[in-house]
């Protein structure tokens, strides 16, 4: 590699425990790399330098007395702009929060401090996390960088082209239906979502508050086991944080599939998703099964219905958790001569159309002689889900899909039509529902050279198997090496 914005986590920290490598020198990198690409890509809404700097240089005089902070120590991360961070504003990619600085850090970004991490800057995603492009965002999109023309994915499409780009080694996303392991298919990274409440969301800038994970994005599976060890534990601030034991899931990477039971779902096996798409995961069972794997293919009915179910959960929810953003608080204020117009002239100035329209959907859907009809049976779905899930893995230990049924389609193609979007996370959105964890390995180019995903389903509380599989789909893709074009081509990779 020509620049160790080009390592990934594990390596990176072996070199700085090494002395091979300064905290300063990799941070640079990083920033060179960003200084590099963002004009074309757009992934960060703001680079912290001052802190980095800072942040690096402390991290090396700890390094230079022999010691670590924990395993992420000097390693450069970029945070989702939608988890606040103390003293950095933070927009959730939203107008109507412009010039926002908490003062305060969210739990997971807390963690990442704690264990030496050293914060980059605030990636781009589709405003308040709804959307599947990062074409949403109230300060323009982020580009793919297998393909400029092309969307990232969303929502967490900024931190996705960060980690493929080398501008963060890892980042954080969050994922509400896909919103982490979509975008990080289209751009050719791992990105996993745990367990809900594995990892707090205190901090996180509510979407749909029984669906929201922030989950890691990174360059391997074993990054992502690393950075999601750092994030995961009981949050006394969050009341839905898991209160069990929280296992290694290290020792899990090396043990491979043999004996394990993996299921096809059928129901993400065929129409509406791309051959390309289709013979790679294909391709990735059959090696799995010559691991040792025992390979069936699953019905999951409720399938038909969960994209359904999810767009009137989750918008619901979006129109409870964004009632407070009213300008008198916080964020933007347009004024007006009555706190009723004030309050309506600031919403219609500082939500973009998507977030308006979620916004609309889900107040009908909550509203009087419409609540039964519509979120009510969304509800009966969601439960129908979690049973076909319950169901399936009585008789295997993971489910297997696409994690996006196309790889990454063009800049403005789907904007005009949202049905056409929302389709975008019909593999994704179902382990939302049901609350399960869920990774997405990239496997294999398209005809188009674009990155394809392959999706790894786990019950709840499953993210040993889970990372088990994903360790062994890695390996047989032979995938690690991959830099996109933008990389390859411009700067000499």
């Amino acid at each position: 590699m020509s620049s160790p914005a080009d390592l990934t986590l594990a390596e990176a920290a072996a070199a700085l425990r090494a002395g091979a490598l300064s905290a300063r020198e990799l941070l640079q990198a990083t920033l060179d790399r960003a200084l590099l690409t963002e004009a074309e890509l757009h992934a960060f809404l703001t680079i912290d330098h001052e802190r980095a700097r800072a942040a690096a240089d402390a991290a090396d005089e700890v390094l230079a007395r022999g010691e670590t902070t924990g395993p992420l120590h000097g390693i450069p991360v970029a945070v989702k702009d939608n988890m606040v961070t103390a003293g950095v504003e933070t927009t959730a990619g939203s107008q109507i929060l412009a010039g926002y600085i908490p003062p305060y850090d969210a739990t997971a970004v807390t963690a990442l401090k704690r264990a030496g991490a050293v914060i980059v800057g605030k990636t781009n995603l589709d405003e308040f996390a709804m959307g599947s492009s990062t074409e949403n965002s109230g300060y323009g999109p982020s580009a793919n960088p297998w393909d400029t023309g092309r969307v990232p994915g969303g929502s967490s499409g900024g931190s996705a082209a960060a980690v493929a780009a080398g501008s963060a080694m890892i980042a954080l996303g969050s994922d509400t239906g896909g919103s982490i392991r979509q975008p990080a298919a289209l751009c050719g990274v791992v990105g996993m979502k745990p367990t809900y409440g594995l990892v707090s969301r205190y901090g996180l800038i509510a979407f749909a508050s029984s669906l929201d994970q922030i989950g890691p994005i990174s360059r391997t599976v074993e990054d992502a086991v690393t950075t999601l060890e750092v994030i995961a534990g009981h949050d006394p601030l969050d009341a839905t944080s898991y209160r069990g034991e929280y296992p290694q899931y290290r020792s899990s990477l090396e043990r491979g599939v043999a004996g394990l039971r993996v299921g096809v779902v059928t129901e993400l096996a065929g129409e509406g998703i791309s051959p390309d798409v289709l013979s790679a995961c294909r391709s990735v069972v059959d090696s799995l099964a010559e691991a040792g794997a025992t390979i069936s293919e699953v019905s999951l009915p409720s399938m038909e219905y969960a994209l359904s179910a999810y767009y009137l959960i989750a918008p619901a929810e979006c129109s409870a958790n964004l009632a407070r953003f009213d300008g008198v608080r916080y964020g933007l204020r347009v004024e007006g001569a009555t706190v009723e117009e004030m309050t309506a002239r600031t919403r219609a100035a500082g939500f973009g159309p998507e977030v308006t329209r979620r916004i609309l959907l889900g107040t009908y859907a909550l509203s009087a002689g419409y609540y039964d009809a519509f979120y009510g049976q969304a509800q009966k779905v969601r439960t129908l889900v979690i049973q076909d899930f319950t169901k399936a893995y009585e008789g295997v230990d993971v489910l297997v899909s696409p994690t996006s049924p196309m790889t990454a389609f063009e800049l403005g193609s789907r904007t005009e039509d949202p049905l056409s979007m929302y389709l975008v996370d019909v593999c994704t959105i179902p382990s939302n529902l049901a609350g399960a964890p869920s990774i997405s390995v990239p496997v294999a180019l398209d005809v188009a050279s674009l990155p394809i995903g392959f999706q790894i389903m786990a019950p709840a509380l499953g993210e040993e198997v889970l990372f088990r599989v994903a360790a062994e789909v890695e390996r047989a893709s032979g995938w690690n090496d991959r830099r996109p074009p933008l990389v390859e081509a411009d700067h000499g990779v």
